[in-house]
Formats: C-alpha cells, structure tokens, sequence
C-alpha cells in the first residue's frame, strides 16, 4: 500500500504509541469495506460534519463484542465530502486516544484543542495513552541486537533510545511486513530467522531457515517468507519457505550454491530465485510449491527484480554485463539488455517504469525502461554505488566509497530527456570504512515517502534529509552498538479503503476515553469518546493466575509505589511460597524492562516497590518459572501514571486487565 504524504509537522513532531501484545498474523487483518459496512453499535460509531467534510469514527473490536481492556481492536475514520457523500481520499488525519478529561470551563471543543496540542509537541511528560501518528526507526546493528529509536524525541540533541532487541546471533537481512507489525531477521551463524513484534518489540519466535540463512523476502500477499541459503554445499544452496501465519517451514528447494536473490511477480504465483555460482534462475510454483523450470542467465547473476508495469523479471549478470528479461508469466527470454562488467544490484520505481541497475565498476547507474525494455540513460553516481532506495520522486544511491548520497530525480528521466541529479553528505566517512556490512539496506524511506532515513556505519548516526533540503536536518547517535542499517516502522493511521483510515490497536484499559482527531486542510479537531469494558470476571483464568491489588486507580508520577498481587490457585485458595515470583514492567510502548523479586508479605499476597519516574501507561507482568511461560503471557495488568503537576482526581483511570 503506498503511503500517502503527510504535512511536516506531523512526520517531524508526532510521538510514539501503539501498545499490544502478539497475534497471530492473520487475526491482525480486517477488510476495511466490510467493517464500514457492517451494522454499528451506536456507541461506537459517531459522525462529525464541519467544513464541507463528514467524518465518522468506529472503534470495533475484533472479536465482534464490545470493547473490553486487553482485546484488539480497529479504529477507523471515514472521510468524506459533506455535500456530495464521495470519499476523501490522500488526506492525513491524525489521532490520539487518552483518557476522557471533564473540561474545566465545560467547552469541550477548546479543551480538546489543547491537548491536541500538547500531543503534538511530543513532551515526554504528556504523552497520550495512545499515539495512532507515530514511527519508530528500528536499527539493525553490527552486534547481536536491534536498537529502537523515537526519532520525535530528544533533549539536548540526545536520542530517546527507546529498546534493545537482542539476538541469538547477528543480523545479515530483514523485511518487515506490509503493516509494519512484524520483522523477520537473517541470522546466518544461527541458521534461523528472529521475527520481531514491532508493537512490543519483543523477539517472539526463532524460525529454522536452512543453512546460512542470509537474503528473506516476503511474496506480495505476505503468506509465505523465502530465504536465501548460502550454503557451500549444492545439496543444500537454495531457498527455504516459511508460512507466514503459522510460522512454520514449508518446504526447501536445492537451487543450486552461491547467493540468492528473490523475485516475486505480482500476483504471488511464481518465485524466480537466482543461483549466483550456478549462473541460474530458478522458477517456483508458489501455489504447488514445486520447481517449474531453471534458465541459463549468464556466468554470474547478481540481481534479479520484478516490473509490474511490463510483468517480466530482470536478471542482472556482472560478469557478463547483461540484463536479460524474462517474461513473468511464460518463462520465456523476452530481450537482453548489453551493457558493460560491473553490473549489480537492480530495482524498479513504484509504478514500475523506470529499473535502475548500479555499476559498481563504473561508478555509473544505468536506466531502463521497462515499457520498451531498452537502456536509456547512464547516470554518474557516488563512488562504489552498493544500494539503491525509491521515494515516490527519487532515486537514492549510496556508495560504497563516499560519504555522498546521489539523488535521481525521477520525473526526470525519459527517452531524450537529460537526467536531474542531485546529492547530499551523509555523514564525514564512506561506508567502506567500516567494514562488516549487512545485505540490509542503509537508506530506508520515511513514512512520508519524500524523505529518507541514512546510516552512516563510521560515525554511527543515522541521518534524516528531507527532499528539498540542500543537507540533512538531524541525526540520530547509536549509542553503545555500532549501526548498520535502519527501518522505518509506521504506527500512523494508513488509508485502507478510498477515504478510510484506520489502524489496528490494543486497548490497554477499562474507562471512558478521547479519540482526538485532527485534520490539517481543511483544519477540524474534534474529540469523540468511547467505552472500554472491563474485562468479565467469567473470562478471567480460572487456573493458577495473579490479581492485582490497588492498581485501578492512576499513579503520581515520582510517588513511592507498592505493587500487590494475590496468587491463586486453581481451587481458588491463595498459593505460598513462590520463592522465584517477580514483576517484569515498562513503560509503554517499549522502554527498556526492569525486573524485581517479589517479597512473600503471606496468605498469597506478594508485593515489591517499583520506580515509575515517567509520567504514562506502564505494563506489569508477574513471572514465575515455576509457574511456567503462559503464567507469565496471561497474567499482567496495566497501570496509569499521571505527569506529577496532575491531580489525583484526574477521570485518567487505567483498570486492572487480569
């Protein structure tokens, strides 16, 4: 789904959010055309008519009940033109969802404005319960570990480092699905592939991958994973495929030895897997999983890569020079594009048209148009160009030796036409300086889709530049790791259907709340209110589970705080004893966790004094080896932290989930 552009100050000052714990893929995905469709409940669905444009909001859980703390739910707004009833499509609005709040002069729309703001200035200490605007950069790192970074916020020019992921081993290559909710990480010493849940990120499973797991690539419907294997040994050079949902391997193809690359055509029905020491292209029935065909490509393919626009594959040989083309659907050689040695990595822009093909030799990019398959332009480039990114209106290429970043712009190229390109330094040393670099990409497009992120692995920082801008507007340090790629992953609300946007979140407490919304152009902040349930006492674990004592009330943020919990067991009867209970907590989403060891106070009850020295939605979960994985999974609870000015009286409620 492309990403729709968003106004500056939204992509430079909204915060972070989203709290959740891990589903299934599958049960994340909600149509939303049937969602609109269907039947509301009246509490759910409120509709705003102002400036020409009507909005209708809905909060529908996902489980089709009502909503209740704990359960996922998705959250929609349907713009459309007041008049003509035509859906507004390419806005961005933006939402928040914080505790409902009385206003102090009973004007509920000057009340609502102000916390709008004060959502928008990103201040640590007023953050909303969620934040369905923000982003994240993810930072894939030299060592065995992932770094998260808010990139909204910082003081003194420190980044707000919000997590570290750690690994069983280090990282080669990674994909994030479509909606940004999951990650999958190469490990190649491992032989396995890590998946990230980017709502809690949290390492949630390790995926056996074959031997030396190193390129993954998600087909177009993002069932199935494939892995690249670069084992030396033939017999086992291939791809492995994993099933996406069920997180397990489906099937492993001997392709040949040497590094892989991976294709897909549009439709998610054939996979074209290079074989780079065999110089072969393998085809795969995706639906049969079965081996349809191997093609002779040249002495050694580097690259291959889909077009939309002419459905035929690229297959790039550096030995020989060449593009050869290949028809997506009858395997067939279309053309063969000559060119010169030096040929490497290939992409095509969004819309398919333009395939740019880097020579490293050459310090060249050559441009081919895929509507005529023949070679257009050859383009000068930063020294050593190594990867290449697409924004909606440029090409970005790095190099491998200079710190420089060429940038080609898009609507510029044309069969006669003179190429536009620009450039900018990222960072005081090129990237060869720092040896050890991943398959992963060091650009990565900002959720605007006219701005990039930039890894420079030398000074370790990451860069933001902003299309426009003659260098870029800020950096990010990567303290304590060594940074070698970056991801942007996007929490705002996405376009799901023509003039619905919406979002998949998890409500995280029982009470009444603000949905704040915000459109820029025409300018319209409105808050609308919903209800979440407490979870029913009947659906509550009935087996040995924790009760939590005194957290449904909000906390003062710098006040001592005693957490209490009950044991019970399956007879319902208090459990003593438990030498190794303790309390697991963080702030939401993603700050570093703490643990402490529980003090047996007797009768069942087990306390320990926690520091929540910022003010915001914190998470408690009760682990118990004993007790085993699921105790710790299902019994948790969330607990209200109010900024210390605020007070006690506040409506801010966040009720127990277990």
């Amino acid at each position: 789904m492309n990403r729709k552009t968003r106004p500056a100050y939204l992509g430079l000052l909204l915060g972070v959010a989203l709290i959740g714990l891990g589903v299934a893929y599958e049960k994340l995905w909600c149509d939303p055309r049937e969602l609109l469709q269907a039947p509301a409940d009246p509490q759910a669905l409120h509709r705003l008519s102002r400036e020409g444009v009507t909005v209708e909001f809905e909060a529908r859980a996902m489980d089709g009940g009502e909503l209740r703390e704990g359960s996922f739910a998705n959250v929609r707004f349907k713009l459309s033109d007041q008049a003509s009833g035509q859906p507004l499509s390419g806005m961005a609005p933006g939402a928040w969802l914080d505790p409902a709040q009385s206003a102090p002069t009973g004007d509920r729309d000057s009340s609502c404005k102000a916390r709008v703001a004060l959502f928008l200035k990103s201040s640590i200490g007023a953050r909303p319960l969620l934040d369905l605007n923000s982003y994240f950069l993810l930072v894939l790192n030299k060592d065995a570990s992932l770094t998260v970074i808010d990139p909204t916020v910082s003081v003194g020019g420190v980044t707000s480092t919000l997590a570290r992921i750690d690994l069983p081993g280090r990282p080669m290559d990674w994909v994030a699905s479509s909606d940004d909710k999951q990650v999958f990480v190469s490990l190649p010493e491992r032989g396995q592939v890590a998946l990230i849940d980017t709502e809690t990120f949290r390492r949630t499973a390790l995926l056996e991958a074959g031997e030396q797991p190193v390129r993954v690539a998600l087909q177009p419907d993002q069932r199935r994973l494939w892995v690249g294997n670069n084992s030396a040994d033939p017999a086992k050079g291939g791809v492995t495929v994993i099933d996406v949902p069920s997180r397990s391997t489906l099937k492993s193809f001997a392709t040949g030895s040497g590094h892989h690359e991976i294709a897909f055509s549009g439709d998610s029905r054939f996979a074209f897997v290079s074989n780079r020491d065999g110089g072969t292209l393998s085809v795969i029935d995706i639906a049969d999983m079965r081996l349809l065909k191997t093609l002779e490509v040249g002495p050694h393919p580097l690259s291959v890569s889909y077009s939309a626009l002419s459905q035929a594959v690229y297959v790039v040989d550096g030995q020989e020079g060449t593009v050869r083309v290949i028809d997506a659907r009858s395997h067939q050689l279309r053309h063969t594009v000559k060119a010169e040695q030096g040929l490497g990595p290939m992409r095509f822009s969004g819309d398919g048209r333009y395939g740019i093909v880097l020579n490293t030799l050459e310090n060249q990019a050559l441009v081919i148009d895929a509507s005529t398959d023949t070679l257009i332009h050859r383009i000068p480039v930063a020294a050593e160009p190594y990867q290449l990114t697409f924004t909606k209106g440029y090409a970005y290429v790095r190099g491998l030796a200079s710190p420089k970043v060429s940038m080609i712009n898009l609507s510029s190229l044309g069969e006669g036409r003179t190429p536009i390109v620009q450039g900018f330094e990222a960072g005081p040393a090129a990237p060869r300086q720092a040896g050890d670099l991943p398959l992963a990409q060091g650009v990565s497009v900002s959720r605007d889709d006219n701005s990039v992120f930039v890894v420079n692995p030398v000074d370790n920082t990451t860069y933001f530049y902003a299309e426009g801008m003659n260098a870029p507007m800020s950096g990010y340090n990567n303290r304590g790791h060594q940074a070698r790629a970056a991801m942007v992953i996007d929490r705002s609300l996405r376009e799901l259907a023509p003039g619905v946007y919406g979002s998949t979140v998890k409500m995280p407490a029982a009470g009444t709340f603000d949905v704040a919304f915000l459109l820029n152009q025409p300018q319209i902040i409105h808050c609308f209110s919903t209800e979440v349930a407490a979870l029913p006492q009947a659906s509550r674990r009935k087996g040995v589970h924790a009760e939590f004592i005194g957290t449904e009330q909000p906390h003062l943020q710098g006040h001592p705080f005693i957490a209490r919990v009950r044991i019970l067991g399956h007879d319902g009867m208090p459990r003593v004893g438990l030498s190794d209970l303790s309390l697991r907590y963080f702030l939401a989403p993603s700050s570093l966790p703490r643990s402490v060891p529980f003090q047996d106070m007797g009768e069942g009850v087990y306390q320990a004094s926690l520091q929540l020295g910022e003010a915001g939605a914190w998470y408690l979960h009760v682990q118990s080896p004993t007790l085993g994985r699921r105790f710790a999974e299902e019994n948790y609870t969330s607990l209200r932290v109010l900024p210390a000015a605020a007070s006690t009286a506040s409506q801010g409620e966040s009720r127990s989930v277990r």
